[in-house]
């Protein structure tokens, strides 16, 4: 990739002269759709990031936002952030995973936060697929690699498989982390004369042209040929950094902080400067480097990971290389803020003069064609019903993920109160006697059938994972996955995922405070789907939560749509992903604002026993995961219907375990409907009346038929 022939214009206009080589390697990254948005930006003011709770929103590293009922200087900040690494991971699944942890980790570092909490949304082509196989092996083994050894809980996510990410898997990761108003920084320069301070890992020439690379199709060879633009991660560096940056946060000697990612030191510090409207002049030899002979654009551009770029007062300069000593850390005085241009000097030869705004910001946005997605036809298969029972509970999209979670510490800093396996992790913040609840994910099925529609739904259904743990939601961060915005059918999709999530956030009342945005997921197999990953957060007093798993005595409700032969609709499903067919996606609820209130206060009652989301696999996979050895259920569903009331996948519904059905339906009353399924056993077996036919099967049959990735791995 280069320099397109109209920036090159526009930047020799803004110049006056034609670019040096480093210069035109700088706005060819730092212009790229990666860093700039140049197809999306547009679009994502249909976002709305604004709230009283909200203190730092989209623009910098990542976001903060303040607890509920937190006031003043004590109130207690969490950070919270998401990235792709989705290229990368293509070419090299560990290395491009494990960096994608990193990089969000250290994004979390430059707010002055400790991180606390990982989650990762991962997207493989279909599962029998060698190639799919190899790459979900490496990428799991990367997330779990680093964030293991950084000692940062991997507690959420979701993984999915399905066809069209064969050429071009998605690694999306969240980091939750915890801060306050005295320790807080951001990524804009305050004053010059202040001086630029490179802290961490030495300088070598892995990731060059890293953005770059990321805004580009990928090609049948990319996992050789471009393999030089992967970076390659050190976490037990991260692991000093990490700490080292709370040392310096503590003695309160940063003025402000940028991870060095995207565009390496020229991004990170280009950024800083631009956002105050300031300059900087950075001499690039004072870096310190790992490889012999690296010339200025190498220096300038190289990706290396396990990088911080400060902002430090001269006074403070001598404390803040005593303390990267201490960590055995390297550490640079490359330059000072100024109130000029950005310049870079190579050897006293001047190799970069532009002003730093322009270089952020100059980039002028795609005006794209678009084409909106045709809705499906109603065309659904005729399906034996047990065979369907068994297809859906043990396809790898809703069967246990356990053999990828089981590899994350999600244990480690002791403060995970629910772990991965449930609809939602919860996360102890001590700080404020709080508990923190994170759900991550997307639907490919549901955004490829409906991508406006799937992603309303895909925000409900995260609002609904946190709110069965009894939280409500606060905050979120999107990961917004397409492919060539060139092409205007793509466009069209995702311009129907960035409105729909807007909506839906917005109905909610949950602010999205960040975000990043990956395009060009394309390749020689085609697009991806329109891929709207949504990380949201949600706070409850105290850090219990009702499980998921049933109790051995209780009534079964279901809260929402039973899915009855008049308005059932399986759009989106897994059931016609395994079955062929097409529909109509469900229609959502008509007030999922005070559905989702509703449910997390019933999650709290002290007559509920188990709350479980219902969404993917629809009734069938929710019933089929609350059985346990210990608790079985007996449910009669009508069978007028039995493959709507059974596999449709309408959000927004949940299943409730209580004492007094009473209380429930109270509770919901004028909100949703409320249907008796049934009562709790004590024999683990799972028994569905279907009015002339009845599907039983017992937890260790459950168990074996959703072990679908352990035994696809063997």
């Amino acid at each position: 990739m280069s320099l397109a022939d109209s920036d090159r214009e526009l930047v020799v206009s803004e110049l006056g002269r034609e670019p040096t080589r480093a210069e035109a390697a700088l706005f060819e990254n730092l212009w790229s759709e990666h860093c700039a948005y140049r197809s999306s930006r547009p679009l994502l003011s249909a976002f709305d990031s604004e709230g009283a709770q909200v203190v730092v929103g989209p623009g910098d590293d990542a976001a903060v936002v303040a607890l509920p009922g937190e006031e003043g200087e004590d109130a207690t900040y969490i950070t919270m952030g998401i990235e792709s690494h989705n290229h990368p991971s293509y070419v090299d699944p560990f290395d491009g995973a494990a960096t994608g942890v990193g990089g969000i980790v250290r994004d979390t570092l430059s707010m002055g936060a400790y991180p606390i909490a990982l989650a990762d949304s991962l997207y493989f082509g279909e599962f029998g697929d060698d190639h799919s196989k190899y790459l979900f092996e490496g990428v799991v083994e990367g997330i779990s690699h680093y964030g293991n050894c950084i000692g940062v809980p991997t507690v959420a996510g979701s993984v999915d498989f399905h066809p069209d990410y064969e050429g071009n898997p998605l690694v999306n990761v969240a980091c939750v982390g915890l801060t306050n108003e005295d320790r807080l920084v951001t990524a804009e320069a305050q004053e010059p004369g202040n001086k630029l301070v490179l802290v961490g890992n030495a300088t070598g020439r892995d990731g060059l042209g890293g953005a770059s690379f990321a805004s580009e199709d990928l090609a049948e060879d990319a996992e050789t040929e471009d393999r030089p633009a992967v970076q390659v991660g050190d976490p037990y560096a991260e692991k000093l950094l990490i700490e080292a940056n709370e040392a310096l946060v503590d003695e309160n000697l940063i003025e402000s902080a940028r991870d060095l990612g995207a565009a390496g030191l020229g991004g990170a510090s280009s950024e800083m400067v631009a956002k105050a409207d300031l300059g900087a002049r950075i001499e690039l030899e004072r870096v310190h480097q790992r490889e012999p002979n690296m010339n200025a654009l190498e220096i300038l551009l190289a990706e290396s990971q396990e990088r911080m770029c400060y902002e430090v007062e001269p006074e403070n300069v001598d404390r803040v290389r005593e303390i990267a000593e201490r960590f055995d850390l390297g550490c640079s005085v490359i330059g000072e803020v100024t109130d000029g241009n950005y310049t870079c000097t190579f050897d006293g030869e001047t190799v970069v003069d532009v002003d730093a705004y322009f270089l952020g910001e100059g980039a002028p946005m795609n005006d794209l064609a678009s084409e909106d997605p045709v809705e499906p036809e109603t065309d659904l298969p005729d399906a034996d019903l047990a065979a369907a029972f068994d297809a859906v509970v043990s396809s790898p999209n809703t069967a246990s993920k356990r053999w990828v979670y089981r590899q994350y510490d999600h244990e480690v800093g002791v403060r995970t109160s629910v772990g991965p396996g449930d609809d939602a992790a919860i996360v102890a913040v001590r700080e404020a006697e709080q508990g923190l609840a994170l759900s991550s994910g997307a639907a490919p099925n549901w955004t490829a059938a409906a991508p406006y529609e799937g992603a309303r739904a895909v925000a409900l259904e995260n609002a609904t994972n946190v709110a069965a743990k009894g939280a409500t939601p606060l905050a979120a961060v999107d990961c917004l996955n397409g492919g060539n915005p060139e092409k205007p059918d793509v466009y069209g999709g995702f311009e129907g995922i960035v409105d729909g999530l807007a909506e839906m956030c917005e109905t909610l009342s949950t602010p999205v405070v960040g975000g990043n945005v990956s395009l060009y997921n394309d390749s020689v197999a085609g697009p991806i789907p329109p891929t709207p990953t949504l990380a949201l957060v949600g706070a409850k007093e105290g850090y219990d939560a009702p499980p998921l798993s049933a109790a051995p005595e209780g009534d079964l409700v279901l809260v929402g749509d039973l899915g009855l032969a008049d308005d059932a609709r399986l759009g989106g499903s897994e059931y016609l992903a395994q079955f062929g067919g097409s529909d109509r996606f469900p229609e959502l609820p008509d007030d999922p604002a005070a559905l989702i209130e509703t449910l997390a206060a019933v999650a709290d009652d002290d007559a509920t026993l188990a709350v479980h989301d219902v969404s993917h696999g629809g009734l069938a996979v929710s019933l089929a995961e609350m059985v346990t050895e210990e608790a079985g259920l007996e449910v009669s569903l009508p069978g007028d219907d039995p493959a709507g009331e059974l596999f449709h996948e309408q959000p927004g519904r949940a299943l409730i375990q209580t004492e007094s059905v009473a209380v429930v339906r109270e509770a919901f009353d004028g909100v949703a409907p409320v249907v008796d399924l049934g009562t709790a056993t004590d024999d683990g077996t799972l028994s569905v009346d279907l009015g002339d036919r009845t599907i039983e099967t017992d937890a260790a049959e459950i168990r074996e038929r959703r072990a679908t990735i352990e035994r696809g791995l063997e």
